[in-house]
């Protein structure tokens, strides 16, 4: 009997999925998060003003950074690392965009998508207006997480397979879900949020290597924050943006999911899959790029003595992270090719330099890469890859990766991630106003408001 009765409640809520989702989000709770969940949202952020602070300076930000401040408006949210402030939509399109810049901040493979770029920068230019607490903060953030990989997975794995640029479409949705928890919206008006923010999602894989995919990042901010506050003013939209004819799934997408979108998943929360970069390149070139760093660092090995190289790797890649003749460091982080040449080469990755013009040309690490054979395989994990090394000698060294298994250590992967922010946020901040920045973030949980952390990460 109860297994009958569970069947029928999901099988309403499947036919009214957004508000389902809604409701999840809505009704989310400080007290509902266990402590390794704050753990890895502290990270998140933590990892997040790592990477939007080292992306300033980047020329895509300066342009972005320029446009707000010549549209002027109200001072009401710091631009991170920029030391000035603007308006909140426009500060949650500037830092969005940053943060996505260098393509190093986090992942999460259920929708292949980079979701704290998308969710952190609208929420902290709500909570500085709003005056929000750290407990606020990141029950929002946890709350607009959940519902990205939901509806992230709600309309896998055809989404992503058409060409949408998932941080983009999902990330609008989680923002507003994230935002609209903030605004202590009930599971009608968040609703509502996810309405508005669905007729405003967009973004095209086609764009990657160019200056639009960070863009896409900083967009979905945006949208999302503008979708919560105008549903808390009484803004109308469908109710069932998800589900309904003529709405997101059915235009989006060939697939629908709603019982893979509303059951929990393993280990009950999605951002517990949370997954850090620690390489400065797409992430499906992180499997490829680990196993050539494997065969590089065995005894004996030369790069110059490579005669040729096979690389298997799930199809999904080839739309993704194959420029196969890159030109630029921004096009070099979506090369399977020079990526894993790069590895093979010792050049470390998981330094911004690395990924310049002058790599691309250099006749070293262009031979390797036209020694490299990619074998394209259906139905393998995404993050998933093999490497095989012939040497000149007739040796063949082979190595393999999963780099989508999140760290069962939470706190092996914080040093990391503490390494990381460190050698990306020192040079911009100075090495003591970075430590205090670190330091706050470690003490979210208790912040009474967002104050001190911003003015710390303001530059």
């Amino acid at each position: 009997m109860v297994a009958e009765e569970a069947m029928r409640a999901l099988q309403a809520a499947t036919q009214d999925v957004t508000m389902a989702i809604a409701a999840k989000s809505a009704e989310l709770r400080y007290g509902d998060l266990p402590a390794s969940v704050c753990d890895v949202v502290r990270q998140c952020v933590l990892d997040w003003f790592a990477v939007t602070l080292a992306g300033t300076r980047e020329e895509l930000s300066r342009m972005v950074a320029e446009e707000a401040a010549a549209e002027g408006g109200a001072a009401a949210a710091t631009l991170v690392g920029l030391g000035a402030r603007a308006p909140m939509l426009l500060a949650a399109l500037v830092n969005g965009t940053t943060s996505h810049a260098l393509d190093y901040d986090d992942v999460h493979l259920s929708y292949v998508g980079h979701p704290t770029a998308t969710l952190l920068p609208a929420l902290l230019a709500l909570a500085e207006a709003r005056g929000s607490s750290g407990r606020d903060i990141i029950t929002a953030f946890v709350a607009g997480y959940e519902t990205i990989c939901r509806i992230g997975v709600l309309v896998a794995p055809g989404h992503y397979a058409l060409g949408f640029h998932a941080t983009a479409t999902m990330g609008s949705f989680g923002a507003a879900a994230a935002c609209a928890r903030l605004m202590g919206l009930d599971p009608a008006r968040t609703a509502m949020a996810l309405g508005i923010a669905g007729t405003q999602a967009a973004g095209l894989k086609s764009m990657f290597g160019t200056m639009c995919k960070p863009l896409h990042a900083g967009k979905a901010a945006e949208n999302g924050l503008m979708a919560a506050r105008l549903a808390a003013r009484g803004f109308t939209s469908r109710a069932d943006v998800l589900e309904c004819a003529q709405g997101f799934a059915a235009t989006h997408g060939p697939d629908f999911h709603p019982e893979a979108a509303l059951a929990d998943p393993p280990g009950g929360w999605y951002v517990r899959g949370n997954l850090f970069k620690y390489h400065a390149a797409c992430y499906l070139t992180h499997a490829p790029i680990e196993c050539a760093r494997d065969i590089a660092a065995r005894p004996g090995f030369a790069a110059n003595a490579v005669r040729e190289a096979v690389l298997h790797i799930d199809r999904g890649a080839d739309g993704v992270c194959n420029i196969a003749l890159p030109r630029n460091g921004l096009e070099a982080k979506f090369s399977l090719r020079l990526t894993v040449a790069m590895a093979l080469a010792g050049i470390d990755t998981a330094s911004l330099g690395s990924y310049s013009e002058a790599h691309c040309h250099e006749k070293r690490l262009v031979g390797l890469r036209d020694k490299l054979k990619i074998v394209f395989e259906d139905g393998w994990p995404s993050s998933r890859a093999t490497l095989a090394v012939t040497l000149a000698d007739g040796t063949t060294l082979e190595a393999r990766h999963d780099s989508g298994i999140a760290a069962a250590d939470v706190t092996a992967q914080g040093r990391r991630i503490a390494a990381k922010y460190s050698s990306l946020a020192a040079p911009v901040l100075g090495a003591a106003r970075a430590r205090q920045l670190e330091d706050t973030v470690a003490a979210l949980d208790d912040a009474p408001s967002l104050e001190a952390m911003m003015a710390l990460a303001s530059g």
